[in-house]
């Protein structure tokens, strides 16, 4: 089973989202929260797999509490279930350490399926932030010279699979792509996070963009 908490002000929207998710038959909403210090509270009660995060609450917001939660541990996996993506917020939650932005208007079976993905370790993005995540990466000389200097720290095997995190592909994509294995990749994955000081392969995907190496689609 895959231990979700969802943590909204609306309790409609937990209520909604506990029945989506329950439905799966491999999901379990085992906790929720109404405000953003409750969520980090019922993160460590509960120790989920999963967290769905609004951002706009009452006392402390959705980014404040995904920074606390990273802060954690053994941080879950965090993704941000939102009515609204505006590039400000969707690069905010990313560099704080989302692995995810999703917005509620988000099919059922879309929802329980990216669920699903995210907890497997992969990034989720509704498409307006996907979108709007490679327009607006890199979006200071600043950040573009700290995320080239990072990447220059690296191997040239290690660039090759940080570039595929920015495309988003996953450990048998990449695997399949540059002609390793799963557990070679899965290694090279680990060993760049710790590298780069990226909580998970989102911030690394970031970061690759950031630094301008993914590969624009139909390029090389």
């Amino acid at each position: 089973m895959i231990r979700v908490v969802v943590v909204d002000d609306e309790p409609m929207v937990c209520a909604h989202l506990r029945t989506i998710l329950g439905s799966s038959g491999d999901i379990e909403v085992v906790d929720e929260a109404h405000d953003g210090a409750a969520g980090v509270e019922a993160v460590v009660r509960s120790q989920p797999d999963l967290v769905l995060m609004d951002l706009r609450m009452p006392g402390v917001d959705g980014l404040t509490a995904i920074e606390r939660i990273g802060r954690l541990a053994d941080p879950p996996v965090v993704v941000v279930l939102t009515t609204f993506d505006a590039d400000q917020y969707v690069l905010r939650a990313l560099r704080a350490g989302a692995a995810g932005f999703l917005v509620k208007s988000t099919p059922p079976a879309d929802l329980i399926g990216l669920v699903r993905v995210a907890a497997d370790g992969h990034t989720v993005l509704s498409p307006a932030a996907a979108r709007r995540l490679v327009a607006a990466s890199a979006d200071s000389q600043p950040a573009r010279e700290h995320a080239r200097k990072l990447v220059g720290t690296l191997t040239e095997r290690e660039a090759e699979v940080l570039s595929c995190l920015g495309e988003g592909l996953s450990n048998a994509q990449i695997a399949s792509r540059l002609y390793l294995s799963e557990a070679t990749v899965k290694g090279y994955v680990s060993r760049m996070l710790v590298k780069l000081g990226c909580a998970n392969r989102t911030q690394a995907g970031l970061l690759a963009h950031d630094a301008g190496i993914v590969r624009r689609e139909g390029g090389a």
